[in-house]
């Protein structure tokens, strides 16, 4: 009983770590183009820091034949894409100001992360 208490109290600890405590490495981008793998529920990476006022490229590979992964969003830039699987998409993103951009499939269940800094 013991033993079923604690693999359960740890199962919770784990959820709870990777869906609100871990926070991936940012990917750092100075105008190069940057991939990002679309695969297995998620974006990878997901956090992605860039030089403000540089246009950026953003290549999507999608694996995860799964609907949900089909759209990439930006809602705060006003951009959505159809991406194709076992193709890579690119995403043009225009000169961003300093802040933070999130990013996910139309059903929010990939989520991504745009932290653009000043130079």
């Amino acid at each position: 009983m013991i033993i079923i208490n604690i693999s359960g109290l740890l199962l919770i600890a784990l959820i709870v770590w990777w869906f609100w405590l871990h926070k991936p490495e940012a990917v750092t981008s100075d105008g190069a183009q940057i991939t990002i793998k679309v695969a297995d529920g998620i974006y990878e990476p997901a956090q992605i820091s860039l030089a403000a006022g540089v246009q950026t490229t953003l290549g999507f590979f999608r694996t995860d034949e799964s609907p949900c992964s089909a759209v990439v969003v930006f809602p705060d830039l006003d951009i959505s894409e159809d991406l194709p699987v076992g193709t890579l998409k690119e995403v043009l993103l225009p000169e961003l100001e300093a802040g933070e951009y999130p990013f996910t499939c139309q059903m929010q269940m990939y989520r991504g992360n745009l932290v653009v800094r000043n130079r």
